[in-house]
């Protein structure tokens, strides 16, 4: 009985021992995708290229007003994975990026792209995600890019570095592609006051001393200080990640008679069935020497 019952229980326990780190659940995750895009005019006409993934700064000659959005054809999406896809627009102090200064953040639009979002042969005539912002008025940027971060040089959630070529911020981050360009600089508009109406004559200013012609002041020549421009512009990719906060979703495993469940390990392993199993080999074993003992005692 002994030797059955410590039979009984290895075969319980040595399957939960030997599980090492099984997990029930299958793991996974979303990939980067390639995004497409093209400008579309008011009329929803295609301006200029048609689809392309193609980067790079001043990718676009026409101003990229409304810019459609979708992923390339042939990549296979997870269900659940979402990628953002944003169109930002900043004034700056140049018409160029060597020249763009400080830029600040003047409208944004954002998508999310899903599986379906990807590009098939038959979908010619289909709508796609679209994203606008307003018509810029002076030198500025227009950026391409895939996350949903704002670059307005905010520092809580959701907000980063604002573009800022003279100390080398190449923002935004998942650049795709960029625009440069405007004809003329970006005023700041100051609020009209009323001029005021002297009731009394305003005294005149005192006369200002002047310099005997004989005797002019110093001149010096003044050279304005050089800015090392940068090696090269943003880099820019079509491959964009997928959005963190929104995980795959997967099937639960369903037991069944003809798969048992895998076995648990760690702190969730039935240690009690284990402890029971000792503890019956145990007494079992004590009850066997005891009836050998008395059998021994009678002979």
């Amino acid at each position: 009985m002994a030797a059955l019952a410590a039979s009984a229980f290895l075969t319980v326990a040595v399957p939960v021992i030997g599980a090492g780190a099984a997990s029930a659940t299958p793991s996974g995750g979303c990939q980067s995708a390639t995004v497409q895009y093209r400008i579309v005019g008011v009329d929803g006409n295609v301006v200029g290229a048609d689809w392309t993934s193609q980067g790079g700064f001043h990718a676009w000659d026409t101003v990229p007003e409304t810019v459609e959005v979708r992923l390339a054809p042939g990549q296979s999406v997870g269900d659940g994975c979402k990628y953002p896809v944003s169109l930002a627009e900043y004034t700056a102090e140049g018409a160029n990026w060597y020249t763009s200064g400080r830029q600040s953040l003047v409208d944004k639009a954002t998508v999310y792209l899903t599986a379906a979002d990807v590009a098939a042969p038959d979908d010619a005539q289909r709508a796609w995600q679209k994203l606008t912002v307003k018509t810029p008025d002076c030198y500025g940027q227009i950026d391409l890019y895939g996350d949903d971060i704002t670059y307005d040089g905010g520092t809580g959630e959701g907000h980063g570095p604002a573009p800022y070529q003279p100390d080398g911020v190449i923002t935004p981050y998942h650049l795709i592609a960029a625009w440069n360009g405007g004809e003329k600089p970006c005023t700041p508009s100051t609020p009209n006051s009323p001029t005021p109406t002297p009731s009394e004559p305003t005294p005149s200013a005192p006369a200002t001393p002047t310099t005997p012609a004989d005797n002019p002041p110093p001149t010096e020549a003044t050279t304005p200080p050089t800015t090392p421009k940068p090696s090269a512009t943003p880099p820019t990719t079509p491959d964009v990640p997928p959005l963190e906060s929104t995980p795959p979703t997967t099937p639960e495993p369903t037991p069944s008679d003809s798969t048992p469940p895998l076995a648990e390990t760690g702190s969730s392993a039935p240690t009690g069935l284990i402890a029971a199993g000792a503890a019956l080999i145990v007494a079992l074993g004590a009850g066997a020497m005891y009836a050998a003992s008395r059998r021994t005692r009678r002979s």
